[in-house]
Formats: C-alpha cells, sequence, structure tokens
C-alpha cells in the first residue's frame, strides 16, 4: 500500500464508547504501519481543514470517558456539493488514503458521498439510537440504555410513593429501538414508539383496570419521536383523572462513561475497521451480526431500513400485569 495515512472524524451526535473507537483504531493502525490524523469538529473540520496528528499517547486515557475527543458538530454545508468538494479537497491536499468515520445513519450516508470522490472509506455505527441497518448494535446504545435505566429507577421511587403515573420521554425522533430496551430493562408498563400508532383511549383502560387491582403506579416510556408528551399526558388524565407526571431525560443519555459493553465493541470495531483498510477492502460499515463482527457495502448499509424488534414490545405489554 503505497499511501498509508489514515483519517478519523465522528461527526454527528455523540455516543458513550466513542473514544474507545478512537483509542482503537489509532493504536492498531500505528501497529499496522499507517500515520493518522485525527479530524477535528466532525465533518465541519473537513470543510475548515483542521486535522491534528495523532498517535499512541494522544490517545492514553481515554477509553473510560464519553463524548469525543475530537470534537462534533452538526454540518449542513457536507449535505451541499461545495461543502463536500471542499471536504474532499482537504483529504486529498493532506494525502489521506482512507477516511474512517464514526458515526451514526446521517453521518454514514455523507460517507458514502465522500467514497464516489475517490476517497476510500470506512464507516464504524455509533449513535445512542442504535438506528443503523445491518448492525444489532452500535456503540453507545448499551451505555444509554443503563443511564436510562438508571433515572427510570429513581423516578419510580417516586411514582410510588405518590400513587402516580409518569410519562419518561427518551430520545429517538424516527425510531423507538432505545424506547424499547429501556421499558423492557425497566419494567415499564407501557412503550410508546415512532413506528407504532398508540391509542391514549386503550391506555386509559388499562390504566383504570390497573387501578380497581390497587396497581396505582406506572411508567410509560415514551420515545421523542411520538410527539408532545404533555399533550399525551393531559390526554391521559383527561380520561381517567389519574395524576399523570412527565419527565424528560434529555441530552443525559448521550454523556456519561461508557459502559464495559460500548467500550468493548468499539474497541472490536475500531480494530476491525483497520483490518479491513489492511486487506484492501473500501467503502464497508462494521457491523455486529449475531455476536460476529462483519461488514456491508456502505452503499447496502444507507439503503436498507431497521426494522423494530416487535416481540420486545410485546414482552413489555405482557410482562405490565
Amino acid at each position: 500500500m503505497k499511501n498509508k495515512k489514515i483519517a478519523i472524524v465522528t461527526p454527528g451526535g455523540d455516543a458513550p464508547g466513542m473514544n474507545a473507537c478512537i483509542r482503537a483504531v489509532v493504536r492498531r493502525a500505528i501497529c499496522s504501519g499507517f500515520e493518522v490524523a485525527g479530524v477535528m469538529n466532525g465533518y465541519q473540520g473537513l470543510i475548515d481543514e483542521i486535522l491534528i496528528k495523532m498517535d499512541a499517547r494522544t490517545v492514553s486515557g481515554i477509553i473510560q470517558h464519553g463524548g469525543t475527543v475530537l470534537k462534533s458538530s452538526r454540518c449542513a454545508q457536507i449535505k451541499t456539493p461545495a461543502g463536500l468538494s471542499k471536504a474532499v479537497q482537504t483529504l486529498k491536499k493532506n494525502k489521506i488514503a482512507h477516511l474512517v468515520v464514526i458515526g451514526g445513519d446521517g453521518s454514514i450516508k455523507a460517507a458514502e458521498k465522500i467514497s464516489k470522490n475517490s476517497i476510500p472509506v470506512v464507516c464504524i455505527p455509533a449513535s445512542i439510537d442504535n438506528d443503523v441497518f445491518g448492525t444489532d448494535e452500535t456503540i453507545g446504545f448499551d451505555t444509554a440504555i443503563d443511564t436510562a435505566v438508571d433515572a427510570i429507577d429513581k423516578i419510580r421511587d417516586t411514582a410510588t410513593s405518590f400513587d402516580r403515573v409518569f410519562i419518561v420521554e427518551v430520545m429517538g425522533r424516527e425510531h423507538g429501538f432505545l424506547a424499547a430496551e429501556i421499558g423492557l430493562a425497566s419494567g415499564a408498563e407501557f412503550v410508546l414508539v415512532p413506528e407504532i400508532k398508540y391509542d391514549i383511549n386503550k391506555i386509559s383502560d388499562e390504566l383504570k383496570k390497573d387501578q380497581k387491582k390497587k396497581k396505582i403506579s406506572a411508567i410509560i416510556v415514551f420515545a421523542e419521536g411520538c410527539g408532545d408528551a404533555k399533550k399525551v399526558a393531559k390526554q391521559i388524565f383527561d380520561c381517567t383523572g389519574i395524576d399523570v407526571k412527565m419527565s424528560n431525560l434529555g441530552y443525559i443519555q448521550r454523556g456519561g462513561n461508557p459502559s464495559a459493553r460500548s467500550r468493548n465493541l468499539a474497541s472490536r470495531f475500531g480494530n476491525a475497521s483497520v483490518d479491513l483498510i489492511s486487506r484492501g477492502y473500501k467503502n464497508r460499515v462494521i457491523v455486529l451480526h449475531k455476536g460476529e463482527i462483519k461488514s456491508l457495502s456502505i452503499q447496502k448499509v444507507i439503503s436498507g431500513k431497521k426494522k423494530i424488534n416487535i416481540g420486545t414490545l410485546k414482552l413489555v405489554e405482557k410482562l405490565a400485569v
């Protein structure tokens, strides 16, 4: 391989475990004889040409931290021909032979456009939403579940003490993967996700039945893409007379120290990315499939649509008796 220079970028939303992945890519790349550059501030750093040299010491002591040491940003320019052209120019000017993109669905779509300009890319799925097609899990998903469940455990103490229903809003604008797993792990009575239309009357009827069974507190996990949680709380109150409180967990789900699972997945994904590059592969996405680290073409990933596990939602319902 004539040009052995890799660049790493972490665009879009941060996810716990990104730093562990950066560390793995850098150290495995150095072991394989590559030079490594880090792109600061996500895709905006490519447009503004902000690159730093990375070595084994650059990534010391970061495996346990959330966020990303390379920082990120929401870069609308990368979606424009002018922005894309500037990003490609930066990569070619700095003689980058391979770009490793650590990010979610939107980041991977932008990477695919970069790849069409003679810049080989390898993508690593990192997103608390777990919405990347082809992989069973993304970096950060496990940590986000743990963070939300810990918060809900505390909320349930209050719900039980005051005989209240709580709607707990979690992240998930378009998908309910996170909400479903949080709901199951926290013992929620209801989980509302964007993929499935919910029925306020049905929820209200179930809450009334619970009252008759002397079950007078409940947790409703509500993915943000389902609409206005405050409006839903009022609708339930109007139907039942039950006091409904609302708690939005917000960005707490994106931060914090990554779990052991998120760190280990990130380390394995990072190692696999450099392995692919070393073997001459390009324009691939690292995935976890049935416990094994594999890769798919970037075109297959961006054209696919991940489906929510209905079985998980049904299990939540069965256990909420």
